[in-house]
């Protein structure tokens, strides 16, 4: 039996969490709780600027939205407590408003009655971080049930540095996430608290900040303090990059690092962590599922153990896919408890 899922929150992440997950046999999207009247939401799911068109069949119904023959249940409150999790039996709800992602927030939706809550954002006091592919086999099915999916920045990072520093061994690093802009940003100059980003994001390359490298630490703890970084949003809708610089613990070669992510891009990585050596650009990477894609032909090492990497990620789509990972993973693990 599937695992029933609701989605809470239908913006950027949400919409693409659903395109992916309606199409898994093993997950049943059963609610969306939004804001928007239903026609809406089909059109946002059919049509969209940086992914294309849906091609599954959309009928919109009181209440309802019937996609490829599944019925999904449409609600609209902003108290979670209200949301009838409990009558609709969910198993899992996928926090994607960005409004619920400290513990005692997201603990609202158990207290409605699901049993699990997944957040598409980093945490606070959030049971544990999962970072698919780097720490999942950490995931307790009885301890957690407050589960943060990380960032699409720490998704791509962390790969990245594991292979490195299970390979060589790291000493210390610094990243820059080139990064495409988001809704965060203003579009044209408004108000922000952070003044950089008060400025429109198309016009600018944006200094700002990022948690990626700090929250690393809470997936691969033997990188606490060791990684620090920024980020520099960019006049691009979709697809960022992540440059990582690293001192390394061993003497390496350029061929040598890129062997490294090979080798981990067709084993434990595979669907994860990429690899490419064609000269390709960021519109290539669209729609990209993987958390991250070396660029093998800019690795760089000077000396014989200062180490450049680039990583390419979606950080809409691949993000989006490893939300729906994680939610698998949780899914097939509550099908167990309750078989056992």
């Amino acid at each position: 039996m599937s695992a029933s899922i609701a989605i809470n929150g239908f913006g950027r992440i949400g919409r693409m969490v659903f395109r992916q997950a309606i199409l898994q046999d093993d997950l049943n999207v059963v609610a969306i709780n939004a804001s928007y009247p239903a026609e809406t939401l089909a059109h946002l799911i059919k049509y969209d600027t940086n992914h294309g068109t849906f091609s599954g069949d959309i009928v919109i119904e009181e209440s309802a939205l019937i996609v490829n023959g599944k019925r999904v249940q449409l609600v609209s409150d902003r108290d979670p407590l209200k949301l009838p999790w409990k009558e609709m039996n969910i198993d899992i709800v996928i926090e994607a408003t960005g409004k619920f992602n400290d513990r005692e927030k997201a603990a609202l939706h158990l207290q409605a009655g699901a049993k699990k809550v997944i957040l598409t954002a980093p945490g606070k006091n959030e049971d544990v971080t999962i970072v698919m592919g780097v720490n999942d086999h950490q995931l307790n099915i009885d301890k957690h049930d407050i589960i943060s999916n990380a960032s699409c920045t720490t998704n791509c990072l962390a790969p990245v540095a594991k292979v490195l520093n299970d390979t060589f061994g790291i000493e210390n690093g610094l990243m820059t996430t080139v990064h495409a802009y988001t809704n965060d940003q203003k579009n044209l100059d408004n108000p922000h608290k952070d003044l950089r980003r008060a400025r429109a994001c198309a016009q600018s390359i944006i200094p700002t900040s990022t948690g990626a490298a700090k929250a690393l630490s809470l997936v691969l703890p033997e990188l606490k303090g060791k990684l620090h970084g920024m980020s520099l949003r960019v006049p691009t809708p979709n697809v960022s990059l992540v440059d990582l610089v690293v001192d390394l613990q061993t003497d390496v070669t350029v061929e040598e690092v890129n062997a490294a992510f090979i080798e981990a891009s067709k084993g434990l990585m595979k669907g994860v962590l990429g690899f490419t050596e064609e000269p390709l650009v960021s519109i290539d990477f669209n729609s990209n599922p993987h958390s991250a894609i070396i660029d093998g032909l800019t690795t760089m090492v000077m000396g014989t153990r200062k180490v450049k990497v680039l990583a390419w990620y979606d950080n809409e789509w691949g993000y989006s896919a490893r939300v729906v990972d994680l939610t698998k993973k949780v899914g097939s693990a509550l099908k167990d408890t309750v078989i056992a």
